[in-house]
This record gives structure tokens, C-alpha cells and sequence, in this order.
């Protein structure tokens, strides 16, 4: 699933006891090696981030889709 602008992600944590980092996509970058999306994240931080498979699920958020569908 791509996520879309509006959009909560969620990352799984690769180290044991470390919490999962949620946040929302603010921009999403579509670029030759694949997708990359700017975050929110629940601290307040902003970064680029590029989930590997399967270590990102994103949520769809009710305003962003709201407005394709």
C-alpha cells in the first residue's frame, strides 16, 4: 500500500524493547529507486524516511482519502 499525504505510518522498531515510532506523512517523494515520504513524528521531529518491506504499515487517514474518493 502507498501512502498518501494525511496518512498515519506506523514503524516497527528493528531492535528488541525499542517502541515503535508513529507518525503522518506530510509529503510523499516519488523518486527512480522507489517512494520515500516526508514524516511528522508523534516527538514533533521531521525526516525523509524510506521503509524497507514490510517494516512500515500505513493507516489511511479520513481527510486525505475524503478528498479522492
Amino acid at each position: 500500500m502507498t501512502g498518501m499525504v494525511g496518512d498515519r505510518i506506523i514503524v516497527e522498531s528493528e531492535a528488541v524493547g525499542q517502541p515503535t515510532r508513529e507518525g503522518e506523512i506530510l509529503e510523499v517523494i516519488e523518486g527512480e529507486v522507489g517512494l520515500r515520504y516526508r514524516v511528522r513524528w508523534a516527538d514533533g521531529h521531521e525526516s525523509i524516511f524510506t521503509p524497507s518491506g514490510g517494516s512500515a504499515k500505513i493507516v489511511p487517514g479520513t481527510k486525505a482519502h475524503a478528498e479522492t474518493g
